[in-house]
């Protein structure tokens, strides 16, 4: 099954593709109070929805990078139903090519929200990030954390490597030994997570529902099933999630 395809399906009722409350973000938003004609890039952008939300708290120029054809396509439309498609710009691109493609291009505020495998993982994202972010700017980045060590089985059931994640801690530590300073901190709480993945479920059944000849249903069914399984079991208790703020002051 594509990929995207799956990711399109199963996040069709998220907002956020990530477990985050449009109330928390848009605190989040008002906190950071980015100026009137702040340019933004966000990677992994998907439906855009930080852009369009931080284009109506401000007047902000955005640009969103995303490989998925179907988050981007919606992106546009969300942005052009809600008056923003003037100011965000939406590219269908990997995102670790475009910002080496950028030539003497820095930005006010730089994002990547859940998507550091983009760059092979938390700290590469950061240093990417802080290349292309003004001095001074804003570097935002969304990254799971382990809340407690997970169990053995765990790890072989969802193929993790444990190595891939950080402490919540340990994820400032690295930013701090980059020469970022940490401003902020937005947690996500259980009842961010069990929305995330339990919208998750209602998307595959809305689309057997309305797609039974789809021949992609089975697996469909049994991928959400399995990461219900590994959430319900020990995911929720061992896994954890936060969007850190950093100012960009060692250029």
């Amino acid at each position: 099954m594509d990929k995207w395809k799956y990711f399109d399906i199963t996040h069709r009722f998220h907002t956020f593709m990530n477990p985050q409350s449009h109330g928390r973000i848009d605190e989040l938003i008002a906190l950071i109070n980015l100026q009137d004609g702040s340019e933004v890039l966000d990677i992994g952008c998907g439906k855009g929805e930080l852009l369009i939300h931080l284009a109506a708290y401000g007047d902000i120029k955005g640009t969103g990078v995303d490989l998925s054809p179907f988050a981007i396509a919606e992106g546009r439309e969300r942005a052009k139903t809600r008056g923003h498609d003037k100011n965000i710009e939406f590219i269908e691109m990997e995102g670790k090519e475009y910002t080496e493609e950028l030539i003497d291009k820095k930005f006010d505020l730089t994002v990547c929200m859940g998507a550091s495998w983009i760059f092979d993982g938390h700290e590469n994202t950061l240093k990417a990030l802080s290349k292309i972010t003004k001095e001074n700017g804003l570097i935002m980045s969304g990254e799971p954390f382990w809340k407690k060590l997970p169990s053995d089985n765990y790890l072989t059931d969802t193929g993790i490597n444990i190595g891939a994640y950080n402490t919540h801690s340990g994820n400032i530590v690295v930013a701090e030994k980059l020469g970022l300073r940490p401003i902020y901190a937005l947690v996500s709480n259980l009842d961010d997570w069990d929305k995330y993945e339990h919208l998750q479920w209602l998307g595959a059944d809305d689309h057997v529902l309305k797609h039974p000849e789809d021949p992609d249903n089975e697996e469909l069914l049994k991928k959400v099933a399995k990461s219900s399984k590994e959430y319900l079991e020990e995911g929720r208790d061992v896994f954890g999630w936060a969007i850190y703020v950093f100012r960009n002051v060692n250029i």
